[in-house]
């Protein structure tokens, strides 16, 4: 099954957002930046939410869609959450190894051909 919102799939939801966020900015309401910012963690949001639906769990799209979304604060700051690039990087580190022990004793190797002959 097929994770939606709202009856949509994310990349729907997605292109409705970034196509009213583009009114928004025509219109003078909304500066680019603040566009570009609030795309950046909404395309985060939705791959994580699609990357915590997903079965089984896939640890590089949780840890990307948690890059995406630390790479947009970052790049465009937030008020009273800031991360340099160093710290970036130890929370997606400390992360992928927090997933890999959580997720490992629910995991096993697949059977292939090379790990069958």
């Amino acid at each position: 099954m097929q994770f939606k919102l709202f009856g949509r799939e994310p990349a729907a939801i997605s292109y409705g957002i970034q196509s009213l966020l583009a009114v928004i900015v025509a219109f003078g309401v909304i500066t680019g930046e603040a566009a570009d910012w609030t795309m950046t963690i909404v395309n985060g949001g939705l791959a994580l939410l699609v990357a915590l639906t997903t079965r089984p769990v896939v640890v590089a799209a949780i840890t990307g869609a948690v890059s995406t979304i630390l790479t947009g604060i970052v790049s465009f700051g937030l008020p009273g959450l800031t991360f340099s690039t160093v710290q970036q990087g130890v929370i997606i580190g400390a992360l992928t190894a927090w997933l890999g022990l959580w997720l490992r004793p629910n995991q096993e190797p697949k059977e292939t051909a090379v790990t069958s002959a």
